[in-house]
């Protein structure tokens, strides 16, 4: 089980740095964008496109998380998951709204808009900014990432999330309201897991076993640090993302 290779967050940084991973490294974004999409769903191809533009934007991490509802017309979600559906009826439930919908697109965990409305996601990612800091590093052989993370004063606790993702693949829909296209899909949630939790104002260091964490399809692993309210999901202090 991936716990058991995990060293939570401590109280200081350690004292050594390692260099910079071969692999992609996005630090310090103004924004994590979560997009609940469906291969079910006519409406969604247009926000899977904006997802991959934004994914390409140095200042946010993107991610995709594909949703199982919609599996019922005729199409099952190749990557949708029970709990990707889950994820955005917690955020749901967190504003007091029992609705949910695709394609919907989250910013910084602290509001939805249609992601297929470009004037409502620019507006979104205008005022968006993340307090926390999230710094990542790999050693020379790609097998160890340190996570470091400082700042957010004055805010209130985080859980760290390590979220792994898929950064990009083709599919072939061949039922559904799909039926015969072909659709690239980028940034595409295949887990999560909790790994620590952080103090605002401290600073800590996770260090991460890539090998372990980058199963199956996976190469690429994004670092969140998210309130919690009640058990449900709050707002995005910070992150960062490594892909291979």
């Amino acid at each position: 089980m991936l716990h058991r290779f995990i060293m939570l967050v401590v109280l200081a940084v350690l004292a050594s740095s390692l260099p910079a991973a071969a692999g992609e490294l996005r630090q310090g974004p103004r924004a994590v964008v979560e997009l609940f999409t469906s291969q079910g769903c006519s409406s969604c191809p247009k926000a899977d496109a904006m997802l991959a533009e934004l994914g390409d934007r140095s200042d946010i991490v993107a991610l995709a998380y594909h949703v199982d509802y919609w599996d019922y017309v005729g199409w099952e979600d190749t990557f949708g998951e029970r709990e990707f559906s889950d994820r955005q009826r917690d955020y749901a439930q967190s504003w007091g709204s029992s609705r949910i919908f695709t394609p919907q697109l989250i910013v910084n965990g602290a509001g939805g808009v249609v992601a297929s409305k470009q004037e409502a996601v620019s507006a979104a990612l205008a005022r968006a900014k993340l307090p926390v800091l999230v710094a990542l590093s790999c050693d020379d052989d790609d097998k160890v990432m340190s996570v470091s993370i400082s700042g957010g004063e004055g805010q209130a606790d985080g859980v760290v999330w390590l979220v792994t993702f898929i950064d990009r693949a083709e599919v072939d829909i061949e039922r559904g309201e799909n039926k015969g296209r072909k659709i690239a899909y980028t940034q595409i949630v295949t887990g999560r897991q909790v790994v620590g939790m952080f103090r605002p104002g401290s600073e800590g260091e996770i260090r991460l076993p890539l090998d372990e964490v980058l199963t199956g399809k996976a190469n690429g692993v994004a670092i969140l640090v998210q309130q919690e309210r009640d058990g449900l999901p709050g707002p995005i202090l910070g992150a960062a993302s490594y892909t291979r």
